[in-house]
C-alpha cells in the first residue's frame, strides 16, 4: 500500500500546454489585423499535410464540422445510411442526421474500435459510408476497413479527432487518406481551442471541402479582402460556415512544431501507468495493437464488475475526494435518449461488447503538462482505491 501523502490541490482530468510561443504568435496575429480566415490558416495547413504527409489538408472550425463537410462533400444526404460505432462522442453520428441521412449504430471489439463484422450485418442497398473511429489514440485496422468499403462501394471518413500523432503501419493517420477529420479541441493532443482539420489526398475533394467550409463561395474566399483579391465572388453551393481563424491557426503551428514531444510524454505517462497498475485484479488496461503506435489521445481502464474492488462510480468519486478528476469516454450512443427513443429504438442487448465495457470504464489524466508527482499522485490514488 502506497504511503504517499493525498494531493492538496486538485488535478484537473486534462490541460492544455501552451508556451510563450503560442502567446507571441497570438499577439502577432491581433496587432496584424487579420483575426479570421487568412495567412496563418493557410500557413497551420501547409505545415499540418507536411507533417501528416498528406497531399492536402483543410483548417475548419471543429472536427465535427469537419466530418459533416467530408460526408456532404461525398453527396451524402437524405435517404443514405451511415454505419456509425456507438463507442463514440455524439457528434460522429450527429453530422449524419444534419445531412439528412441514417447514422446506423454499431457495436465495437474489446479494444473500442468498430466491430466489422457487426458493420457487416447492418449494410442495406441504402449505406454510402462508414465512419471508423480511432478510439483513444490507437488505429483502427484501415487495411480491413478499406477491404469492406471497397466490397460494398463505400465512403470512408475516418474520424481522427483521437489520433493526431497515432501511426498505422509506420504511417501517421489522416496520410494517404480519402478523408479524416481531425480535432484541435482544447484536451486533444494538438490544441488551438477549437478547431479541426480535414486531410485528404484527393485535390478535387480538398478544393469542395475548402468551398463548403466558406458557404459554398469559390476557392480562396479570403483573398477577396487582400491587396491581390476581387469583390466579387460566386456562391457555387449551399455550404456551411465553419472555417478557422488565425487566431486559431496562431496556436496550432507552434502546437504543430511540439507535436512529436507530447507524443513522446504521452506515451511515458502510459508506460508508466501500465508497469503500475499491472498487478490490479479486475482491472483492464488500454492493449496497444501490433499495427502501429497508439498516441493514448486516452488511458481508459475498465474495472470489471464483480472482480475489481469498487464500481465505476465508487471509484470515480474516490479519486475526486483524493483531488484527481477523471472523465468517461463515453457513454454509448445507443444509451442517449436520441437514439434509444422511438425514433431509432437501439437497444442494450444490440451492442453486448461496448454496453459491457461502459459499466467500468473511466479514463485516467495523462497530458504533457502533467508533472512527475501529478503521474505518482494518480498511480497512488488509483492503487490504494483498487488494490
Amino acid at each position: 500500500m502506497s504511503t504517499r501523502a493525498p494531493r492538496n490541490t486538485f488535478l484537473p482530468y486534462c490541460l492544455p500546454l501552451l508556451g510563450e510561443e503560442e502567446i507571441q504568435e497570438v499577439v502577432d496575429t491581433l496587432r496584424s489585423g487579420w483575426i479570421t480566415s487568412g495567412p496563418k490558416v493557410k500557413r497551420f495547413e501547409s505545415e499540418f499535410a507536411a507533417w501528416l504527409g498528406a497531399r492536402h489538408a483543410v483548417a475548419v472550425s471543429s472536427c465535427t464540422a469537419g466530418l459533416q463537410i467530408a460526408l456532404a462533400a461525398r453527396g451524402i444526404g437524405p435517404g443514405d445510411e451511415v454505419i456509425v460505432p456507438t463507442m463514440t462522442f455524439c457528434s460522429t453520428a450527429n453530422v449524419v442526421l444534419h445531412l439528412g441521412a441514417t447514422p446506423v449504430l454499431v457495436d465495437t471489439t474489446d479494444d473500442l474500435l468498430i466491430d466489422l463484422e457487426a458493420a457487416e450485418r447492418a449494410v442495406t442497398s441504402k449505406t454510402r459510408a462508414i465512419i471508423p473511429v480511432h478510439y483513444g489514440g490507437q488505429a483502427c485496422d484501415l487495411d480491413a476497413i478499406h477491404e469492406f468499403a471497397a466490397r460494398h462501394a463505400l465512403h470512408i471518413v475516418e474520424d481522427a479527432a483521437h489520433a493526431t500523432g497515432t501511426e498505422y503501419k509506420g504511417r501517421l493517420v489522416g496520410s494517404a487518406s480519402a478523408a479524416a477529420s481531425f480535432s484541435f479541441y482544447a484536451t486533444k493532443n494538438l490544441s488551438t481551442g477549437e478547431g479541426g482539420m480535414i486531410a485528404t489526398d484527393d485535390e478535387e475533394f480538398a478544393e469542395r471541402c475548402r468551398s463548403l467550409s466558406m458557404h459554398g463561395i469559390s476557392r480562396d474566399a479570403w483573398t477577396r479582402y487582400t491587396s491581390s483579391g476581387s469583390w466579387h465572388y460566386q456562391v457555387m453551393e449551399a455550404g456551411f460556415k465553419a472555417n478557422m481563424t488565425d487566431l486559431e491557426a496562431a496556436i496550432g503551428i507552434h502546437q504543430l512544431a511540439k507535436i512529436g514531444a507530447f507524443t513522446e510524454r504521452r506515451i511515458a505517462i502510459a508506460d508508466r501507468y501500465d508497469e503500475a497498475f499491472a498487478d490490479l485484479t479486475g482491472v483492464a488496461l488500454p492493449r496497444r495493437l501490433p499495427y502501429g503506435r497508439h498516441c493514448f489521445h486516452l488511458y481508459p481502464i475498465q474495472l470489471q464488475p464483480g472482480v475489481a474492488k469498487i464500481d465505476r462510480n465508487e471509484f470515480i468519486e474516490g479519486l475526486r475526494d483524493r483531488n484527481i478528476g477523471t472523465s468517461v469516454h463515453f457513454i454509448p450512443l445507443h444509451r442517449h435518449p436520441l437514439y434509444s427513443g422511438p425514433r431509432f429504438g437501439y437497444r442494450r442487448e444490440q451492442f453486448p461488447v461496448s454496453d459491457a465495457i461502459f459499466e467500468g470504464l473511466v479514463s485516467l489524466p495523462l497530458y504533457p503538462k502533467m508533472t512527475e508527482d501529478d503521474v505518482e499522485d494518480v498511480i497512488a490514488a488509483t492503487r490504494r482505491l483498487l488494490s
